[in-house]
């Protein structure tokens, strides 16, 4: 998949694009105000004041008809330099883009582009020619805040992509019928895996099935960490304001903790899990020869999020981080970050993941401690990263506020980026919580902290897997792994309960389809349900103590003795294939 703000040419045209639309738009409602067509990762989107109008999907035609026709108009696209004054002059109808040049500093030469009879601020640059944009297509329209102020007007966006040639386009938008078809939301209703309640927007509910992956996600985090020599602690959902004062949160992350009262004291639901781990690790003390201590955690956090940015799993109000805070010296620091990419790759090579690194150094604004300290951590995490066989792409100042963290982007098998596992080095929250070991000279010294995830969020992996799977789950995470249909419930159903108890002995998860229906109509819904394998019994299965099975995806089935068929399957288990 192509990131679009990467493509020089495709930035470009995507930009120049965004305009086209603007344009078309103002020919169609003449009273329409812009405020900014930015391009993004997968295309370009406009925010737009239509005053009373309400563009709906089935308009997007009539828009996208109005693009072509000025397209092959070939109105030439010139710059424009302005003055501050000018610039003011010629917007002064129109309230957003007043307040872009209102905000400019003084003497700073402001640009516009005109094409034919329309004109819009920007700094470009953009195509020569109206006709360069031949190959677009506008995608969906939304509702956005201005300058994402909920206590600002809504504007509508329209989202559209453009590409240089008809065959990038059109194959684009295969991959986006294919991700529709993917989406984790649609097939999490339809294999039975959660659900959203209208009484709890965004916090999810996981039903029968989904809790059986969520549960063989879990228990194989639990036994990868285990072989890496990790200890796991609980901590508390609700802790007082002052711990948070003490952490940092409360003054750099307030806006996004829910808070309570218990005993006329004001107290916060965590956000995330750190703090705890501070209080887990200074109820005893710690001598170097302890190091590396790791201590994993499932923790259950909640943030606030803008009602309009949940998103099925990917954006929820409360989620699972699967934490582990590791406690080690500063010369600890290479080996350990080195051992922990190792594990990382190991655990997304299960799924088929591949990845890339993000080094995120200091913010700008809203950080603690001192700033020898982050380029102290940030050189650490960069020569780790090499030292570790990888690459690192630096993205300047998104570092979190207690220290800078390399980020782990996978890529899913439609090529899309999700950005899951995260190394931070924090030499900071130590100095806050005060916490020591005592040193080889007996001296009390302060401890090196990492923080890290790699599922991120167990439901957002989840919504990830759902999507790169397409729902059809490797037999260890399937939530039913065979559906057994007998021919003639009459006839077959004790041979088909035989078999299911003998699955379940072996702890492989089966399921009995002997509705009334045809046997054509149960193995095609087997297949729907993408249900690994499906067996068909009948008198030749019953007689001989075999299994006719098919996989998934299959149209050839085969006959196996029970015995060898349950040894294929608790290989393939044992395995994670």
């Amino acid at each position: 998949m192509i990131n679009i703000k990467e493509n020089e040419n495709l930035n470009i045209l995507n930009h120049s694009c965004a305009h086209l639309l603007a344009h078309a738009v103002k020919h169609i409602y003449p009273e329409a105000m812009f405020w900014v067509g930015p391009v993004i990762d997968d295309g370009f989107y406009y925010d737009i004041d239509l005053g009373d109008n309400v563009i709906k999907e089935e308009d997007l035609i009539k828009i996208e008809k109005e693009m072509k026709k000025i397209s092959k108009s070939d109105k030439l696209i010139k710059r424009i330099e302005l003055s501050k004054e000018e610039a003011l002059s010629m917007f002064k109808n129109d309230k957003y883009k007043l307040d872009l040049i209102e905000n400019m500093a003084d003497g700073e030469v402001i640009s516009a582009y005109k094409q034919g009879d329309f004109i819009d601020l920007c700094r470009g640059p953009h195509m020569s020619s109206t006709k360069c944009m031949k190959y677009f297509k506008l995608l969906k329209v939304s509702g956005a805040y201005w300058k994402g102020d909920s206590h600002n007007k809504m504007l509508q966006r329209i989202y559209g992509i453009c590409f240089e040639t008809e065959e990038d386009l059109n194959s684009y938008l295969e991959f986006l019928e294919d991700a529709k078809r993917r989406d984790h939301k649609k097939l999490g209703k339809e294999l039975g895996l959660f659900m959203i309640s209208e009484y709890g927007p965004g916090f999810p509910f996981f039903l029968p099935n989904g809790m059986i992956l969520r549960n063989e996600l879990e228990n194989f985090w639990y036994r990868e960490h285990t072989k890496e020599g990790y200890q796991f602690v609980k901590t508390p959902i609700m802790l007082s304001r002052e711990l948070w004062e003490r952490s940092g949160h409360w003054y750099n992350y307030r806006e996004n903790m829910y808070t309570s009262e218990i005993d006329d004291n004001e107290f916060a639901i965590k956000p995330m899990n750190c703090p705890g781990g501070m209080l887990v690790y200074k109820n005893s003390l710690h001598s170097y020869k302890e190091f590396p201590i790791r201590l994993g955690e499932l923790g259950q956090v909640h943030r606030h999020e803008a009602s309009g940015a949940l998103n099925g799993l990917f954006r929820v109000r409360t989620f699972t981080q699967d934490d582990a805070h590791i406690f080690m010296t500063e010369d600890q620091i290479e080996s350990e970050v080195i051992r922990l990419i190792n594990f990382i790759d190991r655990m997304y090579a299960v799924f088929g993941l591949t990845y890339s690194i993000e080094l995120s150094t200091r913010p700008l604004e809203k950080y603690i401690g001192d700033i020898s300290v982050w380029d102290k951590s940030e050189k650490a995490l960069e020569d780790a990263c090499h030292k570790a066989g990888h690459d690192c792409k630096i993205n300047p100042g998104d570092g979190a506020f207690y220290g800078p963290k390399l980020d782990f982007h996978i890529k899913d098998s439609l090529g899309r980026v999700w950005q899951c596992g995260t190394i931070q080095l924090d030499m900071n929250l130590p100095e806050r919580f005060d916490l020591t070991y005592v040193d080889k000279d007996g001296s009390k010294k302060r401890p090196v902290m990492l923080h890290r995830v790699i599922y991120g969020s167990i439901e957002r992996f989840i919504g990830i897997l759902i999507e790169h799977y397409a729902g059809a789950f490797p037999l260890w995470l399937s939530p039913v792994q065979i559906n057994i249909i007998p021919v003639n419930n009459e006839h077959h159903m004790d041979y088909c309960i035989n078999l299911k108890n003998k699955f379940e002995k072996v702890g492989i998860r089966s399921n009995i389809d002997n509705r009334d229906e045809k046997l054509g109509y149960r193995m095609r819904e087997s297949q729907t349900k993408k249900i690994p394998y499906t067996l068909v019994i009948g008198d030749k299965e019953l007689d001989s103590n075999t299994v006719n099975y098919r996989m998934f995806g299959s149209k050839d089935t085969e006959s196996i003795s029970v015995d060898d068929f349950i040894d294929k399957l608790l290989e393939q288990i044992k395995e994670y294939k």
